[in-house]
């Protein structure tokens, strides 16, 4: 039973890295996976457990199927988040996303940031209407623009 306990832990502390499945915490891996699979990345500044638009975005579109669909071919997805229960973020977490939140000049949540493979912003939204089959054609567009401009 201790090493069976022992390996769940260790197992939760390799996941450490990922907030929910297929979100990443860590900026500076996120950035490096993006740039490696060519793929966009798309931030999403949240307040997981009180903020009543962030859980709405996540039930309503994240949790879908046609986005995760959509975000494991296209993009790599970073959750930037400040819950007020913070006991599953360590100080680098919380260190970090206070830096990205002053960075990106985050004013309220939730704030979605769309970025190249290369680390620069296209473009932002935040809770839209309509449900993940719309919330991913609003994505391509801010891809499909960004691309348009080259």
């Amino acid at each position: 039973m201790k090493k069976w306990l022992m390996m769940v832990a260790a197992l939760a502390i390799s996941v450490g890295a990922f907030a929910a499945e297929g979100w990443m915490t860590d900026f500076e891996k996120a950035k490096s996976v993006a740039k490696e699979e060519g793929k966009y990345m798309l931030m999403d500044f949240s307040g997981s457990d009180w903020c009543g638009w962030c859980i709405k975005l996540d039930k309503e579109v994240f949790q879908k199927p046609a986005f995760k669909k959509y975000a494991a071919d296209n993009l790599v997805l970073m959750l930037v988040d400040f819950p007020k229960d913070k006991s599953n973020q360590s100080e680098e977490v919380i260190k970090q996303n206070e830096k990205l939140s002053k960075e990106f000049s985050v004013r309220g949540f939730p704030t979605v940031y769309v970025l190249t493979p290369d680390g620069r912003v296209i473009g932002n939204t935040g809770y839209e209407k309509g449900g993940a089959e719309a919330y991913v054609e609003l994505l391509k567009s801010i891809i499909a623009e960004s691309k348009a401009k080259k």
